[in-house]
């Protein structure tokens, strides 16, 4: 009988779900760290990016109740336990990358969470440096978290904006956290205002992105990006048919430049998704021809997942048993990535 080579082993175990993985690093100590390898960590995870395969969505219900669903076949729910303390403390989910999870729990700690390998790690505290005006006054907070392939790190990227009465006075202040060197830096100030809904960058091509004004009293709105390897602000420019419409880009099409965009699809009417005042866009189907969109509702109306096909330009509800009424959701693929403090929870 033929005995299979290290190397084809490795490339078999690494099409495998997460769940078969964990499994099979008891069948020796051996496969126990071919699995836990730097390089084969990194050469799963990368299969499932690219093959678009061991993804998931993780819904957020009343601030503090987790569920999964599978993104392949997305039929039933599965609750999530959290380790970090009482179970119904809040808790925000600030980023999600490579099966790595930035959470604020309880408004006032921060931890990394690997929801596969049932894992985290706490963040060291970080204070707001610039003093608080005596006038009135109100704080936002933003976030935004992602992977810099260069230097091989995880960052999160934490800005603060202090907003006085009537925009009388305005201030800011930028911090980075760094997964390597578990610390937090100062950086340049961030000199936009922040305006969109969801207090989360989105990622893109190592850019967190943000919708912002010039200035607090502005209604014109621009993207900013942040570059996770330079650590520097930049104005990302908008086509101009996307400003003053209802519009959907391939945001993987984004170079900086007008020209960079791909539009998917577009609507100026409420008819695209009827009776759905917010339309979040959230990822595409594996042969890309459908996005999968959350439509947020309001006045007590049950959120939902539809299927948009961009051929056809129609729309298929997802029927998913024990979803809540109202809830965030957020897209994640599973991993082995490891954090420094790998500290498990029972």
């Amino acid at each position: 009988m033929a005995t299979l080579s290290h190397d084809m082993i490795i490339e078999i175990l690494g099409c495998l779900s997460l769940k078969d993985l964990l499994r099979f690093k008891c069948v020796s100590k051996l496969w126990c760290s071919w699995i836990e390898d730097p390089y084969f960590i990194n050469l799963h995870l990368s299969y499932s990016l690219k093959t678009n395969t061991n993804h998931s969505l993780i819904l957020r219900h009343r601030k503090f109740q987790f569920l999964s669903v599978n993104y392949d076949s997305p039929k039933t729910t599965r609750r999530l336990e959290q380790p970090f303390g009482e179970q119904k403390k809040p808790i925000q989910i600030m980023g999600s990358c490579n099966g790595l999870l930035a959470v604020e729990y309880d408004y006032n700690r921060i931890f990394l969470w690997n929801l596969s390998t049932r894992k985290y790690q706490v963040l060291p505290s970080t204070k707001i440096d610039f003093s608080s005006p005596s006038i009135c006054y109100g704080r936002s907070i933003y976030y935004g978290f992602g992977y810099d392939l260069v230097s091989d790190d995880y960052k999160l990227v934490r800005m603060v904006q202090l907003l006085g009465e009537n925009d009388e006075y305005f201030h800011s202040e930028a911090k980075v956290y760094s997964l390597r060197s578990n610390c937090w830096r100062r950086i340049k100030d961030f000199c936009f205002h922040l305006i969109f809904y969801r207090e989360l960058g989105f990622l893109a091509n190592n850019v967190l992105h943000w919708m912002v004004s010039r200035t607090p009293e502005s209604s014109n709105r621009n993207l900013v990006g942040f570059d996770l390897r330079s650590e520097e602000f930049r104005v990302v420019e908008l086509p101009d048919f996307c400003l003053d419409e209802n519009f959907y880009f391939d945001v993987k099409a984004m170079g900086g430049v007008k020209e960079s965009w791909v539009k998917l699809m577009s609507s100026t009417q409420p008819d695209l998704l009827p009776g759905s005042p917010f339309e979040v866009p959230l990822a595409f189907s594996k042969n890309g021809n459908k996005v999968l969109f959350h439509n947020k509702y309001s006045r007590g109306n049950r959120d939902s997942l539809v299927w948009y096909d961009l051929g056809s330009k129609r729309v298929e509800k997802v029927a998913i048993e024990g979803v809540p009424v109202v809830y965030d959701v957020y897209l994640y693929v599973e991993s082995l990535v490891p954090l420094n403090d790998r500290r498990p929870f029972v």
